[in-house]
Order: C-alpha cells, then structure tokens, then sequence
C-alpha cells in the first residue's frame, strides 16, 4: 500500500523523515476517490483535473497532486516546485494539496520509486495484437499459484502503468502488465517504471502504422521491452517463433530466449489444432520430450498463440506441467469475444473490442468453423496508415471465402466490401453503411433463428451498439 512518505520520497528524489500515513488508492478522476485515497489533478486535451479537486476532496481524498493553485480552495498546500524551500518543514494534517511543476511528471517519478519498495516479479507484455488476451490468461493461470496483480483494461501508457503500479497492494508476488506503444521510447520509458524481468511480445502487426510508420519502426518500438530485460537467468524473454520480426528480437536481449509458436523448432509448440466452435479448442502442447492432448474452453484456433504464450511464461516460473493444465483447465476466461442471441434466435459473436486485419482474419476464422448462415458485420479499420487499403483488401478476401452474407460499416468498410465482391462474394450478398446504427437496423429485420453473426470493426465506430441494440431482453 502506498503512504504519503511514498509521495514525497518519489517527488523529492531522497529519503525524508516525517510523520507517514497509508493512503487508500491513487486516481485521476475525482469520481473515483474514496475515503483515504490521492487524486492527481491532469490536465487533459478534454479536461483538468484541476476543476475537480474539490469535488475530489468532497469524495474523501485526503491528498491532491496538483500543478497549478487551485482558485477558490481554502485548503493547505504544499509546494514541491523547489525542493530545497521544503526541506526541514512539516506536512499539514489532511486534507491538503501538493504543488508541482508537472502533475504527470510527478505520478511517474513516484510509481517509479514506488516500484523500487515492491519485492515482486513484473511481467511485461506488448505487440500488436493479443496484449490484453495475453495478460487475462497469463494472470489467471499465475494466480493458480501466486498471489498476482494485472493493469485494469487498457492502463498501458504513461498514465495508466504508473496508476497501476500505485495501486498495487501488499503481498503480491507477480504482476502482470500490458504496455502500449504509439511513439519511439514509450516502451523503454514504461520499462524504467516497472522494471520488468519477464517480457512477451506477441506479433508485429499493422496497428498504430499510422503514427509509428512501417512495421519495422513497430517493431523496433516493441522491442524496447526486450531490450530492457535483465541478464539470464533474471531476464526472460518470451518471443512469437513464427513472426520473423518478433524472432529476431533474440538478438537484442540479455535475458534467456523462450521461443513458443506452431513450428516444432520453438521451445514450446502446439500442433493438431482443431476448433470446436463455441466449445473452445482441442491441440497438441509440447515442450521439449514432453506433450499434452489438450481441450480448452476458449473460442477460436487463434487462440492457441494465447495459450502458447502463456504456457512460456508460467513453465519458466516454475509450474509444472499440470500445473499449467490444471490452471488452463481452471480457467473461466473467455477473452473479449462474446456471444449472444438475438431476438430472432441468431448467434451473434461480439468481437468490437477493437480491429486489426490480423485480429478480424483470426475472427473471420471463427466463424468458419461454426454452422448456420454466416454474417460478417465489419467496420473500420483504423490506424493502419501505409497498410489501410492492402489491409481491409486482405480482410475483404477472408470474408468472401467464409461469408454468405457481408455488411460493411464506414468509409473504409467499402475497401472490405468491393475487395470481397473482387473475390467472389456475389453483390446481392454485400451491403454498405455509414453506422453501426444502420447496421444494427438491417440486421433486426433480416435475422432469423440458426443465423451466425459477426461483428468486428475499430472501437471507434462504437460497433458494440450493434449487438446491444439486438441481444434478446429477459
């Protein structure tokens, strides 16, 4: 648990002496704060925190981080612009406020002291698709065995590590993070605060092309992560065999190379994939001499590079083999996809966390391998830069192959649309919309019971409306 001894020391740089009491939670949002807890006031391109410190403090924090006096609070506070006007002076009885030159500087150089006071193991996880599936699984088969900690939803960047860090209670012995990359050096930054000794990379894909430019310059940014490894056997650095760019990465690292993949060549290697539809997947596990028949109740053959991956990371702790079956037998996740009924009776498998042409491929697969009339509602694909028109040309072409019937939503959908029609897919079969709304409406008059559905696109486009507008009311 953090202390307010913690606050200081993060922000003055050194030891200091005064009277220390234990603080609740670390938020950003004044809605979050609870009795005990510490709001850093961010100024945002929307909103400042700065506007909501009282309501903060109204909520029960006992502490503010700010970076400009706050108008109109009558509210002790103590400034840290300089450090050496506070030496030897006391802190106030809460609540009060403290003043610094940047309120997001001062959040990071904190959970980095902070991260130095843990005795724990970091596991760091980055690449372009399948973070967030990687960390849920990794987590959940090591908390079979230790107690363990993961970053909530999307906190991957330079604000919501830090948090996370924060917020990290007593007693954990693994913590596992997701770490985004949208600029050179953001990584490797993440990588100082949270000192990782294991890292993941899952592919190298076409996600962020637009701001980071080729896949080679992604490449290079994720590798950050493995750059930033300790030295074997410290370090491990757990790598996707059958993506060249992330292979290649072996050579950039100290740590010790766990190689996973679907070539008998890696380390640890799958084989006799079989999808089982909406009863999860059955595949061959091998590591070294050793193999295990696998059954495991997650959706999609894509899946299995999860459960490779996760596999890497809890053998090089230390789990057995059982252990590792029994924990993925265990497991209750079934990662973002999520499959409901409609009111018609239709299938509909909500995959709208987010879209990549890797990702909705790997969807598109899915859906292969399911019965009924098969419906693909597929969105934008956004910031795929350089690769946007190859990328939903690739996507259309898969869809053709699988589909009997194609929606496409947006202006880049129709990339996905005439790229399908290129392939095969007949033009009574594919319609174009502008929104998830209008998508929404053609589908609620035209399913029918024994109809599959598809819905993937960018999460920007808000398709998740689509299977909420039509899941059957109880």
């Amino acid at each position: 648990m953090i202390r307010i001894n913690h606050i200081l020391q993060g922000i003055i740089g050194h030891e200091i002496l005064l009277t220390d009491f234990p603080l609740s939670e670390a938020v950003i949002d004044s809605r979050k704060a609870i009795p005990g807890s510490i709001f850093f006031a961010l100024k945002g391109e929307r909103a400042d925190g700065h506007d909501y410190i009282s309501d903060a403090f109204m909520n029960g924090a006992l502490v503010a981080v700010i970076q400009k006096k706050p108008q109109g609070l009558d509210i002790p506070l103590v400034d840290l612009r300089s450090v050496e006007k506070f030496e030897g002076k006391e802190i106030p009885t809460p609540p009060f406020c403290i003043l610094v030159k940047n309120s997001i500087s001062a959040l990071q150089d904190i959970a980095r002291y902070f991260r130095t006071t843990l005795d724990t193991k970091v596991i760091g996880i980055t690449g372009s698709v399948g973070k967030s599936s990687t960390k849920e699984m990794i987590a959940d088969i090591l908390s079979t065995k230790y107690a363990t900690f993961k970053n909530p939803g999307n906190f991957n960047n330079e604000i919501g590590l830090p948090l996370t860090i924060l917020n990290i209670g007593s007693g954990y012995r693994r913590i596992v993070l997701e770490m985004g990359f949208y600029y050179p050096g953001e990584i490797a930054f993440l990588c100082d605060i949270a000192k990782p000794s294991v890292g993941v990379v899952t592919n190298i894909g076409t996600v962020h092309a637009e701001r980071s430019g080729s896949q080679e310059a992604i490449a290079r940014g994720k590798s950050e992560l493995i750059q930033s490894l300790p030295s074997d056997p410290q370090g491990v650095a757990v790598l996707n065999y059958d993506d060249p760019l992330v292979k290649r990465m072996a050579d950039e690292t100290r740590a010790k190379v766990i190689y996973y993949g679907l070539d008998p060549k890696a380390d640890i290697w799958a084989d006799n994939i079989r999808g089982l539809g909406l009863k999860g997947i059955r595949f061959t596990l091998h590591r070294n001499e050793n193999s295990v028949d696998l059954k495991v109740p997650i959706l999609g053959r894509h899946s299995v590079q999860t459960i490779l991956r996760a596999a890497a990371v809890c053998l090089a702790d230390g789990f057995s083999m059982k252990e590792l079956v029994d924990g993925l037998m265990d497991s209750n996740l079934q990662l973002r996809l999520v499959a409901v009924k409609s009111e018609s009776g239709a299938l509909i498998l909500d995959d709208t966390y987010n879209a990549t042409p890797e990702s909705t491929i790997a969807a598109l697969d899915l859906l292969s391998e399911l019965r009924g009339q098969k419906i693909a509602v597929l969105g934008d694909m956004l910031e795929l830069g350089q690769y946007e028109e190859n990328g939903h040309q690739t996507v259309g072409k898969r869809a053709a192959q699988v589909v009997n019937f194609l929606i496409t939503v947006g202006p880049r959908g129709r990339i996905i649309a005439e790229s399908a029609q290129e392939n095969g897919l007949p033009p009574t079969s594919i319609a174009s919309v502008k929104s998830s709304t209008d998508a929404a409406e053609m589908l609620r008059y035209n399913l029918k019971d024994g109809d599959v559905v598809l819905v993937k696109g960018s999460h920007g486009l808000r398709m998740d409306r689509i299977s909420s507008l039509l899941e059957a009311t109880k």
